[in-house]
Protein backbone atom coordinates (compact mmCIF):
# COMPACT_ATOMS: atom_id res chain seq x y z
CA UNK A 1 0.00 0.00 0.00
CA UNK A 2 1.20 3.41 -1.32
CA UNK A 3 1.75 5.91 1.80
CA UNK A 4 3.20 9.55 1.69
CA UNK A 5 3.31 11.25 4.93
CA UNK A 6 4.43 15.32 5.18
CA UNK A 7 5.59 16.91 8.18
CA UNK A 8 7.29 19.28 9.14
CA UNK A 9 5.10 22.34 9.18
CA UNK A 10 4.82 24.54 11.64
CA UNK A 11 4.38 28.69 12.41
CA UNK A 12 7.52 31.09 11.93
CA UNK A 13 7.87 34.81 11.61
CA UNK A 14 7.90 36.06 7.88
CA UNK A 15 11.10 36.03 6.67
CA UNK A 16 11.71 32.31 8.82
CA UNK A 17 12.30 29.26 7.36
CA UNK A 18 11.19 25.58 7.28
CA UNK A 19 11.61 22.31 5.57
CA UNK A 20 8.91 20.25 4.87
CA UNK A 21 9.44 16.16 4.61
CA UNK A 22 7.21 13.37 2.63
CA UNK A 23 8.15 10.21 3.94
CA UNK A 24 6.63 7.08 1.19
CA UNK A 25 5.91 3.42 1.74
CA UNK A 26 5.31 1.25 -0.79
CA UNK A 27 6.98 2.87 -3.58
CA UNK A 28 10.71 4.41 -4.26
CA UNK A 29 10.47 7.85 -4.59
CA UNK A 30 13.26 8.15 -7.50
CA UNK A 31 10.90 6.01 -9.29
CA UNK A 32 7.61 8.52 -8.91
CA UNK A 33 7.70 11.96 -9.74
CA UNK A 34 7.40 13.50 -6.16
CA UNK A 35 5.13 17.43 -6.33
CA UNK A 36 4.31 19.53 -3.06
CA UNK A 37 1.33 21.28 -3.22
CA UNK A 38 -0.39 23.81 -1.56
CA UNK A 39 -4.22 24.95 -0.65
CA UNK A 40 -4.97 28.02 1.26
CA UNK A 41 -8.49 28.29 2.84
CA UNK A 42 -10.81 29.31 -0.38
CA UNK A 43 -8.10 29.35 -2.52
CA UNK A 44 -8.01 25.95 -5.10
CA UNK A 45 -5.10 23.55 -4.30
CA UNK A 46 -2.23 24.60 -6.41
CA UNK A 47 1.49 23.16 -7.14
CA UNK A 48 4.33 24.32 -5.54
CA UNK A 49 7.44 22.65 -6.62
CA UNK A 50 8.33 19.16 -8.39
CA UNK A 51 10.89 16.59 -9.14
CA UNK A 52 11.31 14.09 -11.88
CA UNK A 53 12.85 10.52 -11.31
CA UNK A 54 16.07 12.32 -13.23
CA UNK A 55 16.43 14.88 -10.89
CA UNK A 56 14.87 17.75 -12.89
CA UNK A 57 13.19 20.44 -10.48
CA UNK A 58 10.26 22.89 -11.66
CA UNK A 59 8.69 25.45 -9.22
CA UNK A 60 6.13 27.81 -9.59
CA UNK A 61 6.70 31.70 -9.86
CA UNK A 62 5.63 32.52 -6.53
CA UNK A 63 8.32 30.29 -4.86
CA UNK A 64 11.23 30.50 -7.25
CA UNK A 65 14.40 31.61 -5.78
CA UNK A 66 12.58 31.36 -2.19
CA UNK A 67 11.90 27.25 -1.83
CA UNK A 68 14.32 24.09 -3.06
CA UNK A 69 12.81 20.62 -3.52
CA UNK A 70 14.83 17.57 -2.75
CA UNK A 71 15.29 13.60 -2.58
CA UNK A 72 17.32 11.31 -0.48
CA UNK A 73 16.90 8.04 -2.21
CA UNK A 74 17.91 6.34 0.91
CA UNK A 75 15.60 7.70 3.33
CA UNK A 76 12.91 7.64 0.42
CA UNK A 77 11.95 11.36 1.66
CA UNK A 78 11.00 13.96 -0.23
CA UNK A 79 12.30 17.66 1.34
CA UNK A 80 11.01 20.96 0.40
CA UNK A 81 13.37 23.65 1.95
CA UNK A 82 11.10 26.79 2.15
CA UNK A 83 13.15 29.98 2.86
CA UNK A 84 12.14 34.03 3.13
CA UNK A 85 8.47 32.67 4.10
CA UNK A 86 5.76 35.41 3.17
CA UNK A 87 2.48 36.04 4.53
CA UNK A 88 1.02 34.80 1.28
CA UNK A 89 2.60 31.52 1.81
CA UNK A 90 0.58 29.85 4.47
CA UNK A 91 -1.35 26.87 3.52
CA UNK A 92 -1.94 22.93 4.04
CA UNK A 93 0.93 21.75 2.49
CA UNK A 94 0.67 17.93 0.70
CA UNK A 95 2.90 15.95 -0.91
CA UNK A 96 2.21 13.67 -4.18
CA UNK A 97 3.29 10.47 -5.70
CA UNK A 98 2.71 10.35 -9.27
CA UNK A 99 3.57 7.69 -11.86
CA UNK A 100 1.66 7.53 -15.05
CA UNK A 101 3.37 4.44 -16.01
CA UNK A 102 2.64 0.86 -14.16
CA UNK A 103 2.63 0.23 -11.54
CA UNK A 104 0.55 3.46 -11.50
CA UNK A 105 -0.01 6.01 -8.42
CA UNK A 106 -1.54 9.02 -7.81
CA UNK A 107 -1.11 9.44 -3.69
CA UNK A 108 -1.52 12.12 -1.44
CA UNK A 109 -1.07 12.70 2.17
CA UNK A 110 -3.07 14.29 4.37
CA UNK A 111 -1.09 17.69 4.50
CA UNK A 112 0.73 19.77 7.34
CA UNK A 113 0.25 23.29 7.84
CA UNK A 114 1.95 26.63 7.47
CA UNK A 115 1.61 29.48 8.91
CA UNK A 116 3.40 32.83 8.93
CA UNK A 117 3.01 35.63 11.03
CA UNK A 118 4.16 39.17 9.75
Amino acid sequence: QVQVVESGGGSVQAGGSLRLSCAASGITVRNYVMRWYRQAPGKEREVVAGITSSGLTKYADSVKDRFSISRDNAANTVYLQMNSLKPEDPALYYCNAYRATWPSSNSWGQGTPVTVAS
